[in-house]
């Protein structure tokens, strides 16, 4: 999430929260509304627990899920390159259409898939040079040892990236279930609520309100933290970006250049397709 978003929100947040104490204040009794104040704290402290509990359980789902995507993209562009390597095994013709579209497959990562991860709107769709690199493969006719070595390495390697790939796509929409959000905002609200009721006419202002706002920041940056690494792909800070992928095309550019490759990219500079 975009920092210019997080600080707003949590100035509203705690705003509301101050807000509404200082109101409840106007008409609560002296030492709040509970008469025992030692047995009000120690359900409270129940509570709090018990969201900072589920919370965590909540965060380190979301973690392990944008670790998994960030991992993904790291292994899909490393095996692009390993893949232009096996590639050069292979006779001209099929190295040549091989290369150009791996070039092309990293263009589309960086130009086309990554921004429709950040919008969530990537989905299962399957990548056209996928289907193009199956295809050149496809065609193929490898003959000797060598070339029929490079032809299984291949097949591993695209096995290889396809679950790479999916790696990378599973974060793009979200895996924490609506479940577990309306569960969270309840277990958060009945905190907030119940500590209006702490509200001590007796105390000072500026006491009552440190009292909740403290608490309702934690609150509020763990919801926000479960948002941002359920969310990986959207722009803001800790966002998993398109790095390792254009450092493969960086590498890609240098290694066709050091072999003197003749090979043609049948795709613009975005990675779609030219006529």
């Amino acid at each position: 999430m975009s920092l210019w978003w997080a600080i707003p929100i949590l100035v509203v947040v705690d705003a509301i929260a101050i807000g509404a104490i200082l109101l409840v204040r106007r008409r609560a009794p002296e030492g709040s509304f509970f008469s025992d104040g030692d047995r009000a704290s120690g359900v409270f402290g129940v509570l709090a627990t018990g969201f900072a509990i589920f919370a965590g359980f909540v965060i380190l789902l979301a973690f392990t899920s944008y670790d998994q995507s960030r991992a993904g993209a790291e292994a899909e562009s490393l095996l692009v390159v390993q893949q232009f390597e096996t590639a050069q095994f292979f006779v001209p013709e099929t190295r040549d259409r091989l290369a150009g579209d791996l070039v092309c497959y990293a263009r589309s990562v960086v130009h086309q898939e990554w921004p429709r991860m950040e919008d969530g709107e990537l989905g299962d769709a399957i990548s056209p040079w996928s289907v193009a690199l199956f295809r050149s493969i496809r065609a193929s006719e490898p003959s000797g040892a060598k070339e029929e070595a490079a032809f299984g390495k291949w097949l591993d390697q695209t096995s290889d990236r396809e679950e790479a790939r999916r790696d990378r796509v599973h974060g793009a929409t979200g895996i924490t279930p609506a479940t577990l959000w309306v569960v969270l905002l309840l277990s958060a609200s009945i905190v907030f609520v119940y500590m209006l009721f702490f509200a001590d006419r007796a105390e000072m202002k500026r006491s009552q309100a440190m009292l909740i706002g403290a608490a309702t920041t934690i609150i509020a940056v763990t919801l926000l933290a479960i948002f941002a690494l359920d969310n990986p792909y959207r722009p803001g800070l800790g966002s998993i970006r398109p790095v390792a992928m254009e450092r493969t095309l960086r590498i890609l550019e240098e290694a066709q250049v050091g072999l003197n490759s003749r090979a043609t990219t049948p795709c613009d500079d975005e990675g779609t397709p030219t006529p």
